[in-house]
């Protein structure tokens, strides 16, 4: 434990230091590179014509942010592209465009405007990789994923843009209606947890630490992963001390206290935050602001590194989170710890 705070110290100090370097070294922008699939669209990165070509042949477009070395994109290209059934959905009904998290190929937006790859990520706030914007026919992002959606998952979304189905219910609602069985059981009790029922308001005015509401759904295979796994594990339980930690079931009709003092049922306020993933964790300031979410897939390293994000208050001086991932995998690594991003 002492060992470990020492560690966060450091590389608190370090991190802070890091958020307003320049430009990354070219071995951290491009660590490694994954193979695209060959039927992804060839474009010239003018958007506004893409989108009207895709139109023109009854598909959508589909835009992929990347960066070379993300494990989350490989495992989007080879277990969800990779599974022939998905990919012949995909190829049917959208035009995939790849874009560069930190790339310098021109870009000509949504309104015309020339741009590069990576200030055109920066504009739409691309915080992890990969992010998935579907478009539809005008280029207004009916969807978007932030990170990386297990297969089954990823498939419902394909068949809710490409049905149209944005026009008669949320994502959320779609895939509710989708599942092929109740959710039983119940939700993973932590000893961390907020007292039920949440007074949320009350304790954004009583606690100085940051609020983590994490929600989650019963039945729900990462979920258990997260508590069985992540959870179970010393170095990150001494990290979620640094935060007053509530559960929320993102399906229950219960009502809780928001934290800008509302009363709600916990559903109609997952649906309020647009969450449309299980689990998500959602992160609050002293004053029940919103700072930061994650809203997909994440493995240790890089829920630790989410945490450590927010706690060390290193969001307010690095915008850019993969930038600080970044940073904290190159520090982690000079300091001898073995960094394993899918650990």
């Amino acid at each position: 434990m002492r060992i470990f705070i020492v560690v966060s110290l450091l590389l608190f100090t370090q991190l802070l230091l890091a958020a307003t370097e320049g430009e990354l070294g070219k071995d951290l922008v491009n660590p490694g590179y994954h193979e695209q699939p060959a039927w992804f669209k060839e474009s010239f990165l003018d958007l506004g014509e893409d989108v009207a070509e895709a139109a023109a042949q009854n598909r959508r477009v589909l835009l992929y942010f990347y960066q070379d070395g993300c494990p989350y994109c490989a495992k989007l290209l080879e277990d969800n592209f990779g599974d022939a059934r998905i990919a012949k959905k995909t190829r049917k009904h959208f035009d995939v465009i790849a874009i560069n998290l930190w790339g310098d190929r021109e870009v000509t937006d949504l309104g015309g405007q020339a741009t590069t790859e990576k200030k055109f990520s920066e504009s739409l706030r691309v915080q992890y990789t990969p992010t998935l914007l579907f478009l539809n026919e005008q280029g207004k992002a009916v969807v978007r994923l932030n990170g990386y959606y297990e297969p089954a998952k990823f498939d419902v979304v394909l068949d809710y843009v490409s049905g149209k189905q944005e026009t008669a219910m949320k994502l959320s609602a779609y895939y509710a209606q989708r599942q092929q069985m109740a959710r039983a059981g119940k939700l993973h009790d932590e000893p961390f947890f907020l007292p039920q029922p949440l007074r949320l308001a009350d304790n954004r005015k009583q606690s100085w630490r940051p609020l983590l509401v994490l929600f989650e759904q019963r039945g729900c295979q990462p979920c258990d992963e997260l508590h069985q796994d992540a959870f179970k594990r010393q170095h990150l339980v001494t990290a979620l001390s640094a935060f007053d930690i509530a559960q929320v079931d993102m399906d229950s009709t219960a009502k809780l206290q928001t934290p800008d003092g509302r009363i709600l049922p916990a559903r109609q306020w997952a649906v309020e935050l647009g969450l449309q993933y299980a689990p998500s964790m959602v992160y609050f300031d002293a004053e029940g602001k919103e700072i930061f979410r994650s809203e997909a897939w994440l493995k240790a390293f890089h829920l630790h590194t989410v945490l450590d994000y927010v706690a060390t208050g290193a969001y307010l001086q690095q915008k850019n989170f993969q930038r600080f991932v970044q940073h904290r995998a190159e520090i982690l690594r000079e300091k001898g710890f073995n960094v394993d991003l899918m650990e």
